[in-house]
């Protein structure tokens, strides 16, 4: 038995195709697909050895790595899915957020510590120029948003998406603001350390037994791969089998 694990985000996505379509049956008898909600719930199944291959923010990777943990990271797969989305169209930069209310997901986490980071190197200091509203997860982000609790919320894609999507149909749209994309974390990151907008953000880790077994994360790198070129020539029908997995998606945000 294999154990893939992962968030209710991009990164996740050709985990689940592999899981979905058998890509590793030459490898395993059983594959199975694991959602971890929170950086919390991710490093228990990372140290109880209860996943193989897990998909994760770079950050955790190396805290897990340098505490002693059998982890190898094989990839970074995603550059950057960070938007500050808002009811507001006017606030362009992140200094135009100073002084408002902002929905934030995993406190001392990625993305948090990316939106302070990049925060403190514009003279900004978060915690008292802004009014940071933590929250479990970017998908609790966007339901504050979308039910006019907040105004301005931190957001991973396809959380973005779904956000945008929810608020132009009916009849969400009685209640729900016309929301935008503000701030690009990437062009931020990009303009802030004067290199390319990417960021790298998150990827995949062999851990335990499967840190060690070189063969073994060459097939399952070489599928996602495959899953990953194919979610991007079929994205609806992508969309589709995620949203089978994650309730909380729809098969058009994650396309």
């Amino acid at each position: 038995k294999l154990t893939l694990a992962g968030p209710a985000a991009s990164v996740s996505v050709p985990l689940i195709h592999m899981v979905e379509t058998g890509a590793l049956k030459e490898v395993a008898r059983e594959v199975e697909f694991v959602i971890w909600k929170d950086p919390d719930q991710l490093r228990v199944l990372a140290l109880s050895g209860k996943a193989d291959f897990m998909a994760m923010p770079t950050n955790v990777a190396a805290n897990l790595y340098n505490r002693g943990a059998t982890l190898k990271l094989l990839n970074v797969s995603t550059w950057g899915v960070l938007w500050l989305v808002s009811r507001d169209k006017q606030l362009k930069t992140l200094a135009d957020f100073r002084g408002k209310e902002i929905a934030v997901p995993f406190r001392a986490d990625m993305p948090d510590i990316v939106f302070s980071l990049l925060a403190e190197k514009q003279g900004i200091n978060p915690k008292q120029d802004m009014m940071l509203r933590y929250v479990a997860s970017p998908l609790d982000a966007m339901q504050l948003l979308i039910t006019r609790r907040v105004d301005h919320a931190l957001l991973a894609e396809p959380a973005v998406s779904m956000a945008l999507r929810k608020t132009q149909s009916f009849p969400v749209n009685l209640v729900a603001p016309t929301l935008f994309r503000s701030v690009d974390m990437q062009k931020e990151w990009g303009q802030v350390f004067q290199r390319r907008a990417q960021i790298p953000q998150a990827g995949v880790t062999a851990l335990n037994g499967a840190a060690q077994n070189t063969t073994l994360q060459e097939k399952v790198m070489s599928a996602y791969q495959a899953s990953l070129d194919w979610c991007q020539k079929n994205a609806l029908k992508c969309g589709e089998m995620v949203a089978k997995r994650i309730d909380l998606l729809t098969p058009q945000a994650v396309a």
